[in-house]
């Protein structure tokens, strides 16, 4: 097996076993890593001279350039979901109905969201009040009073 004995065949077969695992524990970031070593060993094989060395420093030039195309990609394409709110609890909040359960005074209190309660801020409230969520920061929910329901005469 002197095809083993290649550098440039060890690189490809790197970057082979990187691609595999990156289809076995998806997260789009060994992909990078796997063409910079598919590289790195057509690199090898076109320059058999090339040291162990150059190919570690060209192995990590080429991860880091296809990290940075990598980002850009999915900056200027990024890719649709289902659920774009998935990772961000307070967005998937607004527009909620909760209730006060300590009275919002200067601003603060608590409301109870589903069956916990969070610290919000918002203009005074009783406890008892129906708020409306919209929006939240710093582990806080900000909330405005609903809306008067009109009379009937």
């Amino acid at each position: 097996m002197d095809w083993l004995d290649n550098s440039g065949v060890l690189w490809l077969i790197a970057g082979v076993l990187l691609a595999i695992t990156e289809l076995l524990v998806p997260g789009v970031y060994l992909v990078f890593f796997a063409v910079a070593a598919a590289i790195t060993g057509a690199i090898a094989l076109l320059f058999p001279e090339l040291s162990v060395g150059g190919q570690l420093i060209g192995f990590a030039a080429w991860s880091l350039a296809a990290v940075l195309i990598g980002k850009r990609w999915y900056r200027d394409f990024p890719v649709a979901t289902s659920d774009p709110l998935l990772n961000d609890r307070v967005a998937r909040l607004v527009g909620e109905t909760v209730t006060v359960v300590e009275a919002i005074e200067g601003g603060r209190g608590r409301v109870r969201v589903g069956d916990g309660e969070w610290p919000a801020r918002g203009p005074d409230q009783p406890v008892g009040a129906r708020v409306r969520i919209t929006g939240g920061s710093a582990g806080a929910l900000d909330v405005e009073p609903l809306p008067a329901l009109p009379t009937q005469n």
